[in-house]
C-alpha cells in the first residue's frame, strides 16, 4: 500500500539551510516553491545538494513550484514561462514528476485568458509528457474575481472546465486546498468528490469562516470574514478529505502551506506547522500497520 504522505512548502532558494532543520520534526515530503523565477539557481546543483540530505531517509520531493504569472511574459514575471520549462526539464533530478504553479492571466476576464492559457499550457503538457511530468495548478484567486485579476484564473471549478477542455491533456490538473474554495464560500467536500481525479497534488491548508460575521456584515464590509488556517486549527474535517482521497485511490502527497495563519505566525509558525503535521497524520489514520499474516 502506498501511504499519503504528509509534508510542507520550503523555497527553493532556502531548501538547503532549512530542510536540515525541520527534517526531524517527522515531515514526510517536501514541496519546493520558487517565487516569478529560477533564474540564478543552479537547478542541477540544487537537486544534487536536496538528494544528499534526503540520503538513507525516507523522504521525498513532492513537486516543484512556480508562482507567477507565465501568460504574461513581462515585468517581474518575464521568467516565469521560462522556469516553468526549467523545472519540467529537471524535474526527474529532484526525484519529482509533478510541476505546479498558477496559470497565470492575461487583463480582463477568465474567459480572456483562455486562448493565451491554451497555446502556453498546451505547449508546457507535451513537453512535460514527453519526460514523464505532470502539471498541476493551485486553485488560488490572489485577490481576483472572474472579471478582474492578474496571477491566476484555476480559481473556481467553470473555469477548470474551460481550461481542461481547451488542454485536454491527461497530465494536466489541480495543486488542490480547501482554503481557496472557502474564502469564496465553496464548500470544499463534494467539490472534492466531484474533482478528486484530476487533483495531483493537495496543500495542507484550511481555512476559518465567520459566520456571525457574514450573517451580519456580508463579505463586502469592513470586518473581516475568513482567516487562512493551519490544518488542526480550521473548519474542515481532514479525516473526511483523506477519506475521499483514498477512496479515489489518490497517491500523492498533502504539503502543509504555512505562513498564512494568524495565530500559528512569527515565533510559532513551526509550533502550527508541527501541529498541523501530527493533526493531519491522525486523520490518515496514523502510520501504515501491516495486517497479520
Amino acid at each position: 500500500m502506498k501511504q499519503i504522505r504528509i509534508g510542507t512548502l520550503v523555497g527553493g532558494g532556502d531548501a538547503v539551510r532549512v530542510l536540515p532543520q525541520i527534517i526531524p520534526h517527522g515531515f514526510e515530503s517536501f514541496a519546493l516553491t520558487f517565487w516569478q523565477t529560477t533564474s540564478g539557481t543552479d537547478l542541477s546543483e540544487l537537486a544534487k545538494r536536496v538528494k544528499e540530505i534526503l540520503a538513507e531517509k525516507d523522504i521525498i520531493i513532492s513537486s516543484l513550484g512556480i508562482f507567477g504569472n507565465p501568460l504574461s511574459g513581462t515585468g517581474d514575471n518575464a521568467d516565469t514561462l521560462s522556469s516553468w520549462q526549467r523545472l519540467i526539464d529537471h524535474a526527474e533530478a529532484f526525484g519529482t514528476n509533478l510541476v505546479t504553479g498558477f496559470t497565470g492571466r492575461v487583463p480582463g476576464s477568465i474567459d480572456e485568458s483562455i486562448p493565451r492559457f491554451a497555446e502556453v499550457f498546451g505547449e508546457l503538457a507535451r513537453r512535460a509528457e514527453g519526460r514523464g511530468v505532470k502539471l498541476a495548478f493551485e486553485n488560488c484567486d490572489m485577490g481576483g474575481t472572474w472579471k478582474t485579476g492578474d496571477w491566476n484564473i484555476a480559481h473556481n471549478p467553470t473555469s477548470w472546465e474551460m481550461m481542461f477542455n481547451a488542454v485536454p491533456a491527461h497530465n494536466i490538473g489541480l495543486q488542490w486546498e480547501p482554503c481557496h474554495q472557502m474564502v469564496s464560500l465553496i464548500d470544499p467536500i463534494p467539490q472534492l468528490r466531484k474533482w478528486v481525479g484530476k487533483i495531483f497534488n493537495v496543500h495542507g491548508k484550511d481555512a476559518t469562516i465567520a459566520w456571525d460575521i457574514v450573517r451580519e456584515y456580508g463579505i463586502h464590509g469592513p470586518k473581516e470574514f475568513v482567516w487562512h488556517r493551519t490544518p488542526g486549527f480550521g473548519d474542515t474535517n481532514w479525516t473526511d478529505i483523506i477519506t475521499i482521497l483514498r477512496q479515489a485511490g489518490y497517491e500523492g502527497s498533502i504539503d502543509i502551506e504555512g505562513w498564512h495563519d494568524p495565530v500559528y505566525k512569527g515565533e510559532l509558525e513551526m509550533t502550527g506547522q508541527v501541529h498541523g503535521l501530527n493533526y493531519l497524520k491522525r486523520c490518515r489514520g496514523g502510520d501504515f500497520i501491516p495486517n497479520p499474516k
